[in-house]
């Protein structure tokens, strides 16, 4: 199992939470092509809505890749996104801030979101271990919710 660190805005991370799958880089395929199943994944959230800067700055979400590889999806307007399965675990958002210095990856480093622009980083297995147990998902598969492949109620905006 490898941990991943993903990016994206809360209510983005909610809807693929419900539905069971994640998204990044604004629907490519090819950093999804990265994670196996079984590998655990994070979701880093800088802000609760997407396009706003409301300093939510917090893990939202952490679940297991249960998808063997990435489809598309269509969601109405041209827009075909690449998707995930994952089941997500029940898991509490924890903010940033207190944990940099404890985090491999933010740990000394004065501009420590500046690699979150990528959109998907590689996690150690110290820094996976840690955030799962801040979450308090580290008890997984208990309260694992089901992998679903099911379109969303409202497609109405982009997702990641």
């Amino acid at each position: 199992m490898r941990n991943w660190l993903a990016i994206a805005s809360a209510d983005h991370v909610e809807i693929g939470k419900r539905d069971g799958f994640m998204q990044v880089c604004h629907g490519k395929g090819g950093p999804l092509r990265r994670l196996s199943p079984g590998d655990r994944v994070f979701y880093y959230s800088p802000s609760r809505t997407y396009g706003m800067k409301d300093g939510l700055m917090s893990f939202t979400a952490c679940g297991l890749v249960a998808g063997t590889a990435p489809y598309r999806f269509d969601m109405g307007g041209g827009f075909v996104p690449f998707r995930l399965d994952v089941r997500w675990l029940a898991a509490e958002p924890v903010p940033i801030r207190p944990h940099l210095d404890a985090l491999e990856l933010t740990r000394g480093k004065s501009n420590w979101a500046y690699p979150f622009r990528y959109g998907l980083l590689p996690l150690t297995e110290a820094d996976g271990r840690l955030l799962a147990a801040l979450m308090g998902a580290e008890g997984a598969p208990e309260g694992v919710l089901p992998a679903r492949r099911s379109p969303p109620e409202s497609p109405q905006f982009q997702l990641f």
